[in-house]
């Protein structure tokens, strides 16, 4: 009786692990380079732009390292050695800064550092610097590619979506994808896309470029 019961009770157990570590939300992403382009665009641009990126991710609900993180957003700002997304240049290894919510505490502060850095990968790997700032990523959810950003007075981004007057070629796909996995992404026109802090050596700024995603997450 006992053999047969303890698979179940291992099924239930596993279950109830996964549905723990469970962690969902928003995602926004710019880069220096315009995302939704094409080729002759693209080609551009290669080796000149595209090596600065801003990621940031708002946790709607669950945890990660069994620390809930619902309700917190951390926001990276990169800057590698070449176009990022490029198949013929190594980006790495790039620097980063990462930005954690202010209301978040020591153990959410460490978790949201482990997300970051697990969901940005390579990417996210040499971390310069930490900073906690007040954080706000809003999604509109009645309009596609619309969303906002601010990290403190580090880094802000406000997007809007794609639409007829931004096909300048007219043979524009998203030639680059997402830095990292999402569950849904659209590329989206960055309306404002600045970094200004410590740590990369570098800061930016630019504004009604085609380089910009907005999606959802889900691990």
């Amino acid at each position: 009786m006992r053999y047969r019961l303890f698979p179940a009770l291992c099924i239930v157990v596993l279950a109830a692990s996964a549905l723990a570590q469970q962690i969902r939300g928003d995602y926004i992403e710019t880069r220096s380079a315009d995302v939704y382009t094409g080729q002759c665009f693209a080609n551009g641009e290669v080796n000149l732009a595209g090596d600065e990126a801003i990621l940031a991710w708002h946790v709607q609900s669950g945890s990660w390292d069994g620390v809930p993180l619902s309700g917190l957003t951390v926001a990276a700002a990169v800057k590698a050695h070449a176009t990022l997304g490029d198949p013929y240049a190594n980006p790495y290894p790039a620097r980063a800064v990462l930005i954690v919510d202010e209301q978040a505490s020591e153990r959410q502060r460490d978790a949201l550092v482990a997300f970051a850095q697990q969901m940005g990968g390579e990417l996210l790997r040499h971390v310069q610097q930490v900073i906690s700032a007040p954080m706000e990523l809003v999604v509109n959810p009645r309009h596609h590619g619309v969303a906002l950003l601010r990290a403190g007075e580090f880094a802000m981004v406000q997007t809007r979506a794609i639409d007829g007057d931004d096909h300048l070629c007219g043979n524009e796909v998203t030639f680059y994808p997402p830095l990292t996995q999402l569950q849904h992404s659209l590329p989206a026109v960055a309306l404002t896309d600045s970094y200004r802090g410590p740590g990369l050596g570098a800061d930016w700024e630019s504004h009604g470029r085609r380089s910009a995603f907005v999606g959802t997450f889900a691990r």
